[in-house]
């Protein structure tokens, strides 16, 4: 990422649409602004998710990538903000699963199949039982993670997730809630 122009995330929200419209429309080093100006917001999403902040550098440059291929299919309803929200998580469940899958593929034998809790820090090892209850929660009912993770995971306030997800307020509401079950469950089940 270049250097110069905006360095914080905390844009105000009639700037960072500026530079929105800006990168969209092809201004020269708008694109670049933008980025810069997003991507502590996003290493921040990205870093709810993953653990090990090369990870979350990762799925973070991920996204920023995704963010300026897709720019263009933003399609302007609910907030900037709350779409950059679904592409960060999305890069940062991405990175984590292709993780899982390296692991598998090449597995490192002298590792424990659980962190030993006097190493593992317990916000890294919280975090990827979060993430394994989160596959658990994709794979039953594939229609309450974007909610949860929106709301619980992206900050987003429930009005704005019900119009990122496209149901009513109540729906959205409702399955916060059912995820919120389902994960507290599983939480229950791997760490008791």
């Amino acid at each position: 990422m270049p250097t110069e122009g905006p360095t914080t995330g905390e844009l105000a929200p009639e700037e960072l649409e500026r530079l929105r419209v800006a990168a969209a429309s092809g201004e020269p080093r708008a694109m670049d602004d933008l980025l810069r100006a997003l991507e502590p917001l996003v290493m921040r999403r990205c870093a709810r998710f993953l653990p090990h902040r090369a990870d979350a550098e990762e799925a973070c440059q991920d996204a920023l990538v995704s963010v300026a291929r897709k720019l263009d299919t933003f399609s302007g309803s609910g907030s900037f903000l709350g779409w950059v929200t679904v592409v960060a998580s999305n890069s940062a469940r991405t990175t984590y699963r292709s993780l899982k899958r390296r692991g598998t593929e090449h597995p490192v034998e002298f590792l424990p199949e659980r962190g030993d809790p006097r190493t593992t820090s317990v916000i890294a090892g919280s975090r990827v039982d979060l993430l394994e209850a989160l596959e658990a929660l994709e794979a039953a009912k594939p229609h309450l993670v974007d909610a949860f993770v929106l709301r619980d995971l992206g900050g987003l306030p429930y009005d704005e997730v019900a119009e990122q997800t496209g149901v009513p307020l109540g729906t959205a509401k409702a399955r916060i809630h059912d995820a919120r079950v389902f994960l507290r469950e599983r939480l229950v089940e791997r760490l008791g």
